[in-house]
């Protein structure tokens, strides 16, 4: 069933199987791996431990904010989401395999990212035509990641590529040109997926605390060193997207580059125009919470033309969803045509997907 609504979700989200997954590895590592694929998170937090304990907690009140934890959701829960919630389609992106950026074995990063583009066209792409996704990348090593970006996007059918905001080096780095070139030229998406707190935030001694900050404080070394690096100038017809970490933060950071553009701009000859020439210049698209109360200034400063609306399923349960979608609509800071925008037509045109290709 499809629901024409002209809602598109530019931001969902997978639990991936790991023993399905396994399936796909080249040799020599298929029916060699036991266990977890990926090594440890990093930030000490294990979130389906507190997602199950707060639903505990909550007594009487399970299934609202937390984790989807009654069982991973497959492609026909997606569609069955979609539905439920009057989206049309959505773009799904990892989980823990965001984390491949932490492996530090460069030939096992290369078959991870593989085998896992291959499970995702397999499991999701194929399953139904509103599934769209994007690909992951072995940036240990660029010249695969260039082949495995051009086979993802031609071959498999992805709409892009995604990139943790935890990547180091950071991605103002020149040896990251011959990706942003191949990606240019194939007219696809590069996205910067928040990359939770890893270990920035090891003095603060709660969860709460570190996931507060951590997604915004991510986004923002990258932000900041892909715009004094020029990136922006160097790939003026790449199409980039900072996700899932709000918009407030590129509110503060816009302000803080101004000032720093104005004293230093001599240290940054790469950069050829303001930093809020390039946040307005239509190439760079954010994924915003439609409860943000800075929403509506975004909006006057940014224009609404590169703001996009998420729903973040399966991290968020059902519930949850519909609640976000109805009181974004009945916001009433926020223009009928901004919401419109904001809810579909921007997240469509960053990945280039129409409604025919929803059929």
């Amino acid at each position: 069933m499809r629901t024409n609504s002209g809602i598109f979700d530019a931001d969902g989200h997978i639990f991936e199987s790991q023993s399905q997954i396994t399936e796909f590895l080249p040799p020599p590592y298929r029916g060699n791996m036991g266990g977890s694929l990926l090594s440890a998170s990093g930030d000490g937090w294990n979130r389906r431990a507190l997602s199950v304990r707060a639903d505990a907690a909550r007594s009487g009140q399970a299934g609202w904010i937390g984790e989807h934890t009654e069982a991973p959701p497959n492609a026909e829960a997606w569609i069955s989401l979609l539905d439920e919630a009057g989206i049309d389609g959505t773009v799904l992106y990892p989980t823990a395999f965001l984390g491949v950026c932490r492996e530090k074995d460069p030939d096992w990063a290369v078959a991870l990212s593989t085998a896992y583009n291959d499970w995702m066209s397999e499991k999701y792409l194929k399953a139904n035509k509103r599934l769209n996704a994007m690909a992951i990348l072995p940036l240990h090593d660029i010249d695969e990641s260039v082949k495995e970006l051009r086979r993802a996007v031609k071959d498999l059918g992805f709409v892009g590529v995604v990139i943790s905001a935890n990547q180091n080096p950071p991605l103002g780095d020149h040896r990251y040109d011959p990706l942003y070139k191949a990606a240019q030229e194939l007219d696809t998406v590069i996205a910067i997926h928040a990359g939770g707190p890893t270990n920035r935030f090891d003095q603060l001694p709660k969860a709460i605390e570190a996931r507060c900050l951590g997604h915004p404080t991510s986004q923002m070394p990258q932000m900041t060193d892909m715009m004094f690096s020029g990136v922006f100038d160097r790939f003026p017809n790449l199409r980039f997207s900072f996700m899932e970490a709000g918009v407030a933060w590129i509110m503060f950071l816009r302000d803080r580059m101004h000032e720093a553009y104005e004293q230093w701009s001599v240290e940054v000859p790469d950069l050829k125009r303001a930093p809020e020439d390039h946040l307005k210049g239509g190439q760079i698209f954010f994924h915003v919470e439609v409860d943000e109360l800075i929403l509506p200034y975004a909006i006057g400063e940014l224009g609404d033309n590169n703001l996009m609306y998420a729903c973040d399923f399966p991290h968020l349960r059902p519930k949850r969803v519909f609640h976000d979608l109805d009181e974004f609509r009945e916001r009433t800071d926020i223009s009928e045509e901004a919401k419109t925008k904001i809810l579909g037509p921007n997240a469509r045109r960053l990945y280039k997907i129409n409604e025919a290709a929803l059929v």
